[in-house]
């Protein structure tokens, strides 16, 4: 069974030309392939991701909710990067976890760039007067805007979709133009996206979330610079291959110990940062399974001084 990657034509949304918007589906194909596991051994928990996919892929995960599919389709993904199927679980799952904490002590906007196709804005509500703004590529934000009315019957009122070309445009100015407001304390996603942007993007972006209030926070993922140049593959030739050599996605990479010093240049502190050994001990043997979780991609929790 071939792991999803292109969303296609779907009967209510546009297909997806560029690239890397054409990756959004792979994640939510395993998050929703997932929820047909074991409840016990469930790591994530969302039930919205397959009513967000393409009818061809929700296809192929409706075959999973049978084990021998579900296995095939684990399989597929492991054969690209060991470890990777249990690492987008983890790292939603982190997502959620923070979310939930900064909702809890309260914030004034929730911003996710790079949404793609995730639910998070869906399954968790936020208090009135909390305006949630998703970010991402034109092509990306057709196709959710039509996934989402057709799951939901209609956009929730507290959600913008926000357009944007991250390598050309403004992120303050279009944010600002659809409502945005950096007057109070913001929690910012940014999941699963530094790595298909140049450096000179990723850095435009932290000038950007320099000028976020004081207590604002942000959750975001990178790929390691190491697994970049090909120095150490983790296990993830397949990846390495596909994304780094062939179709030349990934661009930007840091390692752990370059991460503290390069939020520290734009006023944020690390608080923490996750991989797959710390997903484990987190997510994964509290789950009762017993799931490799990749290294190539690690999650950090910052805060803004």
């Amino acid at each position: 069974m071939a792991v999803p990657r292109e969303a296609g034509k779907d009967e209510q949304g546009p297909a997806m030309p560029n690239p890397a918007a054409r990756t959004a589906v792979g994640p939510m194909t395993i998050v929703a392939a997932a929820q047909w596991g074991p409840q016990e051994h469930r790591i994530h928990e969302d039930k919205l991701a397959y009513g967000f996919l393409p009818a061809a892929t929700r296809a192929i995960v409706s075959l999973t909710r049978w084990e021998p599919a579900r296995r095939a389709l684990f399989n597929a993904t492991e054969s690209r990067a060991k470890g990777l199927w249990a690492e987008m679980l983890c790292r939603k799952r982190y997502v959620d976890d923070k979310l939930r904490a900064a909702v809890t002590a309260g914030v004034d906007n929730v911003v996710i760039l790079g949404a793609g196709l995730d639910t998070l804005a869906y399954r968790r509500p936020v208090p009135a007067g909390t305006a949630v703004f998703e970010v991402d590529q034109p092509d990306t934000i057709s196709y959710k805007k039509k996934a989402v009315t057709r799951a939901l019957g209609k956009m929730p009122a507290t959600v913008t979709l926000v357009p944007i070309d991250f390598q050309k445009e403004n992120l303050r100015e279009v944010l600002t133009a659809h409502g945005y407001r950096s007057g109070g304390r913001t929690f910012f996603v940014w999941e699963a996206v530094t790595q298909y942007l140049t450096e000179d993007a990723v850095r435009s972006c932290f000038t950007f979330l320099s000028q976020a209030s004081a207590g604002s926070e942000l959750v975001f993922t990178y790929v390691r610079k190491d697994f970049l140049d090909g120095i150490t593959l983790y296990g993830a030739e397949g990846a390495y291959l596909d994304f780094v050599m062939k179709n030349r996605l990934w661009q930007f990479g840091m390692n752990p110990d370059q991460v503290e010093g390069f939020l520290a240049d734009y006023s944020w502190m690390v608080k923490e940062q996750l991989g797959g050994k710390e997903f484990t001990a987190r997510y994964v043997a509290p789950s009762g399974s017993r799931l490799p979780v990749t290294d190539i991609e690690q999650s950090c929790y910052a805060v803004k001084s």
